[in-house]
């Protein structure tokens, strides 16, 4: 895959054979729960599938940490989504029919979803300053470039790019890990994905403080998530009613 922007200081060339696999997903309401315990069993069954086929099923495990178990954002206290997060499939063919595997064998019942699929571009970059435990708040960025980028020269996009590291070398800095860098665009109208991870909420505001300085948005439109970081099933399973 040929990258869609060039590799920075920060950023290099992941594994472009996998691909990322996005959720946005509404907890179902009214669902019975015998009903809701079963589906999250099925389901439950599925993910362990998938991890034995290769997926990675949390950001943190695409760091290299030894977990399986799937982990999302809790989110519905800030959006109108209950529960963001994404997964790193083996290959494209293997996202789309995982997919459908995850929305048959319980999911669907459980939750309704955006899908989003997407080559890795990026590869996962570790902060500075990495304790033991996980961190406790996720924050998804999905972006799309707008006239301004589209019109740009090569040189300023160059510019821009290295501009945009002295943000992202602090986030680094303050103990944020990024998760590296998906590419939507071939089947979607955002460009990218990228995904980070702090121990907390002033981490998140001060680092977007920083890209804001730095005019990180002046050549994108961006939609924002943050959620706190919890076991998949433990979001889905969730009675709502």
């Amino acid at each position: 895959m040929t990258l869609l922007t060039g590799e920075t200081d920060v950023f290099q060339a992941g594994n472009t054979s996998s691909s990322g696999v996005v959720f946005l997903a509404r907890r179902r309401v009214g669902l019975a729960a015998a009903r809701r315990k079963s589906a999250v069993e099925r389901l439950s069954k599925q993910l362990d599938a998938l991890s034995v086929e290769g997926w990675v099923l949390s950001a943190r495990a695409m760091f290299g940490a030894p977990d399986r178990e799937a982990w999302a954002y809790d989110s519905g206290f800030a959006h109108d989504v209950d529960v963001v997060g994404v997964f790193d499939a083996p290959s494209s063919a293997a996202a789309l029919s995982g997919i459908a595997a995850l929305e048959s064998s319980g999911w669907d019942e459980l939750a309704s979803t955006e899908w989003m699929v997407g080559p890795r571009e990026f590869a996962p970059v570790a902060n500075e300053q990495r304790r033991a435990g996980a961190p406790s708040w996720g924050f998804l960025a999905l972006w799309e470039w707008n006239d301004a980028w589209q019109a740009a020269t090569e040189s300023e996009r160059r510019e821009y790019d290295l501009e945009c590291d002295v943000a992202f070398q602090a986030d680094l800095h303050s103990g944020i890990d990024i998760a590296g860098r998906h590419r939507l665009d071939w089947a979607n109208s955002w460009h990218h994905l990228g995904i980070w991870e702090a121990d907390d909420l002033s981490t998140i505001d001060e680092a977007m403080r920083e890209h804001e300085r730095v005019a990180d948005f002046k050549f994108t439109t961006s939609r924002h998530f943050i959620g706190r970081r919890r076991p998949l099933l433990a979001i889905l399973g969730m009675n709502h009613v």
